[in-house]
């Protein structure tokens, strides 16, 4: 255990020297995938995609999204033939059309909605013009009243303050063309699950369902990424995303939470010095034993991993052998 601790400590270690399940390439050696494909983003685009304290700039782009984009294209085509052609046919039922599902996963702060939003934009720009949906577990979380009475308050973002029924149910319906389905819709301004509000979820042909734990396994019959085509995993050193988290907690304790209706308002008077002590604390005490006991464990059952270097640039690709 000592020596698997020490290895995922280490730096840049690229995943392919811990299992053999992975092919390692540069950000250079990926971006020569791309097939002739090209950003349709422009700087500004890139800047209002971008998260709060992350630029994603027009280089990164260039080399991830397009071989990226190509990759899933070449994904999603055979997921067509599989179930119009062989199994449709198998069964002489009519063809269903069925989303195709990429599950991302990743710690808080590494950068998954910024990734997701990026992800969706270039996909919904292909030629055919798919309808893609953005989906966030965090529309899954239990009730701030249901947390606090089982006393996981502090657990948020742990797979028990999920609604891991629901959860399923949705996916599971999604996956087998339902029409006109809901999410419930999370605030993170209010820290909660917003009452009466809903996310309509009406027969994409992509859905992205982006979340801390959607890789991990259960003592479910089924799980989240039973649901998945293609999975991807967000990956830093921790120490990195504690620095992002830390620049993010300061960026918001200046900003959002200055408002009285911020689950957060009681933090708007911390010096800086206050505000760093706190948020470390809060990474060490909370989102730094997720990340180790439930969220970097299931790195290697993704498709792809995406590696971040110390300045939030995505640096290496990690692709599951085949």
């Amino acid at each position: 255990m000592a020596q698997v601790a020490a290895i995922n400590d280490r730096g840049l270690n690229r995943l392919h020297r811990v299992s053999p399940l992975f092919q390692s390439y540069s950000r250079e050696e990926w971006a020569a995938f791309r097939s002739g494909g090209s950003v349709p983003f422009s700087a500004s685009d890139l800047q209002a995609l971008s998260g709060l304290n992350e630029i994603v700039s027009t280089e990164e782009a260039t080399a991830i999204y397009p071989p990226l984009s190509y990759l899933l294209s070449l994904h999603m085509a055979a997921a067509r033939h599989l179930n119009h052609t062989i199994t449709d046919g198998f069964f002489a039922r009519p063809p269903v059309d069925r989303p195709f599902v990429i599950g991302i996963a990743g710690s808080v702060a590494v950068g998954k909605s910024t990734f997701a939003r990026l992800l969706q934009a270039i996909l919904s720009r292909a030629p055919e013009r798919p309808k893609v949906a953005l989906v966030a577990t965090d529309g899954f979380l239990h009730p701030t009243s249901v947390l606090t009475q089982r006393g996981l308050m502090r657990r948020k973002g742990f797979p028990e303050s999920y609604d891991l029924r629901r959860m399923l149910a949705f996916l599971i319906a999604l996956k087998t063309g339902e029409p006109a389905l809901q999410v419930p819709v999370y605030s993170h301004h209010s820290y909660d699950i917003v009452p009466g509000k809903f996310q309509d979820v009406d027969q994409p042909d992509i859905v992205i369902f982006e979340g801390l734990n959607v890789l991990q396994p259960a003592s479910w019959p089924v799980v989240a990424s039973d649901y998945f085509d293609f999975s991807i995993y967000l990956d830093a050193d921790a120490d990195h995303i504690e620095r992002w988290y830390v620049e993010r907690f300061l960026l918001l304790q200046k900003t959002v939470f200055q408002d009285p209706k911020s689950y957060f308002h009681h933090y708007k008077n911390l010096n800086t010095e206050q505000a760093r002590e706190t948020a470390s604390s809060v990474w060490h005490d909370i989102n730094l034993p997720n990340l180790r006991t439930n969220i970097e464990p299931t790195r290697e059952r993704a498709s792809l991993v995406l590696r971040k270097g110390s300045s939030h640039a995505l640096e290496e690709v990690w692709l599951r052998r085949t």
